[in-house]
């Protein structure tokens, strides 16, 4: 017989639960259309935009494009949402302001190898949990990646929770954000940083092939897993082997395991 905890007086245990969400801090965003595109001229780094999904017209136009340029995601949604966030008049447009500063791929390529350091890459294909995200942040950074890799969509936000779940790893690795992962990892292999896929689908087991610096490891979304076109992209396959029922090991663990891998290697 499963165990259910007792119910509160009046309320049926199958029914639905409903938390409400603290509002962001003041001053973790930016509202109203002037000083959104304002803050985007002076060089503010976006974490996301809230944008109003029936709005319309040419200077919507003109701030789709100003972001897309800045590679800043983009969310509609309803105003009810927007009116939850702040009461003040928000024009149908809130930006939430980035507490780290996000790096060309190229540039953190270049600056590696100029430096003689054999560069290692951690690349995230859509890991949505924060939590995941800070605690892999966390082990790149004790183990001395170069950098985090991220996609502009479908992505956890690098906001206050991923931070503390990192232990503020995520103020001192580098992050670069990307439209197109695949070409990333294109550009990583292109440089001579060969594209590993941590992967189920993978040909041979991590404790058999040697992963040595310079490399991109690349993880995937818990559920769906590294995407096709980024799978493709990678020129090395590999699983973690493990002994247990259990069908897969959270996404942060193996990244752990895979990060020490290469260090184990570059050790040989």
């Amino acid at each position: 017989m499963p165990f259910d905890a007792p119910s509160p007086r009046g309320r049926r245990s199958d029914a639905p639960r409903r938390f409400n969400r603290p509002a962001p801090p003041k001053g973790s965003y930016v509202i109203g259309w002037h000083p959104v595109m304002e803050a985007l001229e002076a060089g503010k780094e976006f974490q996301r935009v809230l944008l109003q999904r029936d709005e319309k017209g040419e200077r919507t136009a003109e701030l789709l494009e100003a972001l897309k340029a800045h590679e800043v995601p983009v969310q509609r949604v309803p105003r009810e949402k927007l009116d939850r966030i702040t009461r003040k008049n928000h024009q149908g447009v809130i930006a939430f302001l980035s507490p780290i500063t996000f790096q060309p791929l190229e540039e953190l390529i270049s600056r590696a190898y100029e430096s003689g350091e054999a560069p290692l890459f951690v690349l995230l294909d859509g890991v949505t949990d924060v939590r995941n995200l800070g605690a892999i942040a966390r082990s790149a950074e004790c183990f001395g990646a170069t950098a985090l890799v991220i996609p502009t969509h479908g992505v956890a936000p690098i906001q206050e929770d991923a931070i503390k779940s990192s232990s503020g790893a995520l103020m001192r690795l580098p992050v670069s954000r990307v439209d197109d992962m695949a070409a990333a990892v294109t550009l990583l292999e292109g440089n001579g940083v060969r594209g590993v896929a941590i992967t189920e689908k993978g040909a041979s087991p991590m404790t058999e092939t040697p992963i040595p610096r310079p490399a991109c490891l690349v993880m995937g979304d818990e559920e769906r897993g590294i995407s096709a076109a980024v799978l493709a992209a990678c020129s090395h396959r590999v699983f973690v082997p493990m002994a247990g029922k259990t069908a897969s090991l959270n996404v942060s663990v193996a990244a752990g395991i895979a990060l020490y891998h290469v260090s184990a290697s570059d050790a040989e």
